[in-house]
C-alpha cells in the first residue's frame, strides 16, 4: 500500500468511526463507498472488507452506548443471533452476481433508506 492509500484508509476509518458513534452508521453506509470510491476496490471486495472492519467499530460503539443506557439488549440479541444466517446466504449471492449488479443493489438500498428517513424527519412530530 502506498502512502496515499494508507492516508486514505485512515481517513475512511476515522470518518466512519465518528459517524458510527454519532449516527449509528459505519460499514454499509461509509466503509463500502469509501473503499470503492477512494481506494478503488471492487464492490464485492469493499463489502467483504467492510464486514470485518465493522466488528471493532460495532463493539466499541455498542459498549459506549450501553453505558448511556441506549441499547435495547433484547432486540440487539435477536438481531445478532439471526443476522449471521442471512449473511451466509448473502455472501453466497454476492459471489455469484456481477460487481455492477452489487453496486446497483447497494445504491438502491441506500437511496431507499435515505428517502424513507428523509420523509420521516420532515414529517410533523408525533405527540405522546
Amino acid at each position: 500500500m502506498s502512502g496515499g492509500e494508507i492516508i486514505a484508509t485512515l481517513a475512511v476509518g476515522f470518518v466512519a468511526g465518528v459517524s458510527a458513534g454519532m449516527l449509528g452508521i459505519g460499514g454499509g453506509v461509509l466503509f463500502v463507498p469509501g473503499l470503492v470510491l477512494i481506494l478503488n476496490m471492487t464492490q464485492l471486495r469493499a463489502e467483504s472488507t467492510s464486514l470485518l472492519a465493522i466488528i471493532p467499530v460495532a463493539i466499541v460503539g455498542a459498549m459506549r452506548q450501553r453505558s448511556y443506557g441506549n441499547v435495547r439488549e433484547r432486540e440487539a440479541l435477536t438481531i445478532g443471533v439471526l443476522s449471521p444466517l442471512g449473511v451466509l446466504g448473502g455472501v453466497k449471492l454476492a459471489n455469484v452476481v456481477s460487481d455492477q449488479t452489487l453496486s446497483y443493489l447497494f445504491a438502491a438500498v441506500l437511496l431507499y433508506f435515505a428517502l424513507t428517513l428523509g420523509k420521516r424527519a420532515l414529517a410533523p412530530a408525533k405527540r405522546d
